[in-house]
């Protein structure tokens, strides 16, 4: 059974890109095969897998508005194993463009059971910064939902929110539903804060907070320019 995990966190800059971006890099290293799918208007998962967003004539607000069959939008990327379904910021008006569509929670999942004929070992799903119609989309679809998180305190209260949004989609979509893991970003051992969230995470998710942290780095935040 290929396994779907969906990225989700409402608010942004906490790491949801790039966790998915290396995760699907390094399972495809592996040898897994993967699928990438970027349901983030400003499209930065296409654009870090190295897929230029202004050649595209097909990509997931195509495929999710039915305007492209799924198989249309699939593009191989430069990395062995690792596909991806683009996004754009036509995505941007899907939320308004699917409001009266039948079946509108379940677009993604729809899409994605058409490519069983497809072997992938794992898809990954980059969510937007929201809870909004995108993001439905992708936990209606996802087996499993891993929650990149900064060490802050206001996280805090953003991942209440996140969780009563996977409860919400466990009671009316997707029972199935699991939160698979959360991934502290953003981590300096020096603060207490810091240190104090990672503890509290820890207590709230006890076996499911990733043992390693990813740490905040200046440079790395650099290294785009």
């Amino acid at each position: 059974m290929t396994e779907i995990l969906a990225f989700a966190n409402q608010k942004g800059g906490v790491g949801k890109t790039t966790s998915a971006v290396n995760m699907a890099a390094s399972l495809a290293y592996l040898g897994k095969k993967v699928l990438l799918v970027d349901m983030d208007p400003q499209g930065n998962a296409t654009t870090g897998v190295g897929v230029n967003k202004r050649t595209l004539t097909r990509s997931v607000y195509e495929l999710l508005t039915g305007q492209c069959a799924p198989a249309d939008a699939l593009y191989r990327t430069a990395f062995e194993n690792l596909y991806l379904i683009p996004s754009t910021m036509a995505l941007a008006g899907a939320d308004l463009e699917l409001a009266g569509v039948e079946r509108r929670t379940f677009r993604l999942q729809d899409a994605l059971h058409t490519l069983a004929s497809y072997p992938f070992d794992f898809i990954l799903v980059d969510c937007p910064p929201s809870l909004g119609l995108l993001n439905l989309n992708a936990l209606t679809a996802a087996t499993g939902v891993i929650i990149p998180m900064q060490c802050e305190y206001l996280a805090l209260e953003g991942l209440s929110q996140l969780m009563y949004t996977v409860k919400q989609v466990q009671t009316k979509y997707n029972p199935t539903l699991l939160v698979r893991g959360v991934i502290l970003t953003m981590y300096d051992g020096r603060m207490t804060l810091s240190v104090q969230v990672a503890e509290e995470i820890r207590r709230h998710f006890p076996g499911k907070t990733f043992r390693c942290t990813v740490p905040r780095n200046v440079r790395l935040s650099e290294a785009p320019s």
